[in-house]
């Protein structure tokens, strides 16, 4: 039975535990969740029914439990980390603070979806999208690279949600891509142009609305509400910018077992399940709406294929959030 409890120490919310007391937290796997909730109790609730072992989720934001990790490095009661975007991973990474990874746990997943050092493997993707209300804007209106949305004609027409751990991601691949002096003429471009708001569905809101033209989102926000009441989205379509361009960036989330782990075996065992075909089907047929990234296991047929994106190509174990964070700062955007 789910029971709720806040954590101060740890500053993450008690999700989920399937277990008793004592010796049940003991046999526990605890994993430190960045990923969104729902999904992550499902992959545990499906876990726990296929193999007996209790789950402990703890929740909180990417770079919050990151940060957690290495503060608490060799001490950390958790055994796994879980995350919604790709920096967070390769903060813990550089810190040392991952156990390398067998290879068949590796091997389940694509490289183009796994760092290249194997110290964490992907576990889902979402894709970089321009969500634009079909009203006020034709499809020869829409622009052809990221790049453009920093130009000056596109002042006061889009709206993006900087302050989020999504949108870091996106710049941090933008950087690999482009280099830092074109991200900080970026970054101002969107200082001067965007309408910024607070989060991905607020974004969407103010182009459905006809707020702006545009916003510059991940997919499955889009998805997620046509899927529900479609208001925030029923006067918007979605633009792909493809060509490998870095409004193409696909974003993973991530796995990987923490050093300080107690229970390594159970959390291989775990990081198998989500990867493998029961894991990712939980992905394909529930409502998350992110793409699977398991070898040969196909994304729910609402979506792209992630085959058909030409995204850039990215190791995520580049991405580097310290310096985004600098170059926002420096932009006045956090």
């Amino acid at each position: 039975m789910a029971r709720l409890s806040l954590l101060p120490r740890l500053g993450f919310t008690l999700l989920l535990c399937l277990a008793t007391p004592a010796r049940a937290q003991d046999e526990s796997l605890v994993i430190y969740n960045a990923q969104h909730e729902t999904l992550a109790q499902e992959w545990a609730s499906a876990f726990t029914e296929e193999t007996g072992i209790p789950v402990i989720l703890r929740q909180g934001a990417d770079l919050e439990v990151g940060n957690q990790i290495v503060q608490e490095g060799a001490n950390s009661p958790a055994d796994l980390f879980l995350t919604e975007n790709s920096p967070a991973m390769v903060l813990v990474d550089n810190a040392g603070l991952f156990e390398p990874l067998p290879e068949d746990v590796l091997a389940a997943v694509p490289p183009q979806y796994r760092p290249g050092d194997g110290h964490w493997v992907g576990i889902a993707a979402r894709s970089t999208v321009f969500a634009y209300n079909s009203e006020k804007l034709p499809e020869s209106g829409l622009p052809r690279t990221m790049a453009e949305l920093a130009e000056p004609q596109w002042q006061g027409r889009w709206a993006a949600s900087p302050s989020g751990a999504d949108f870091q991601a996106l710049i941090a691949a933008y950087l690999v891509l482009e280099g830092e002096e074109a991200t900080a003429q970026w970054l101002e471009g969107l200082k001067r142009n965007a309408l910024i708001v607070r989060g991905n569905r607020a974004a969407l809101a103010s182009a459905n609305i006809g707020e702006v033209e545009g916003a510059l989102i991940y997919h499955y926000y889009w998805f997620g509400d046509r899927a529900g009441t479609g208001e925030n989205s029923d006067k918007t379509k979605l633009h792909y910018f493809g060509h490998q361009d870095p409004g193409a960036f696909v974003s993973l989330s991530g796995a990987g077992l923490l050093t300080s782990s107690r229970h390594k075996q159970a959390a291989l065992d775990f990081l198998r399940f989500i990867t493998g075909p029961k894991g990712q089907a939980v992905l394909r047929e529930g409502q998350s709406f992110e793409y699977t990234v398991g070898v040969d296991e196909p994304a729910n047929p609402a979506l792209v294929p992630l085959s058909d994106l030409d995204a850039p190509p990215i190791d995520p174990a580049q991405l580097d959030n310290r310096k985004v964070v600098e170059l926002m700062i420096a932009a006045d955007l956090l």
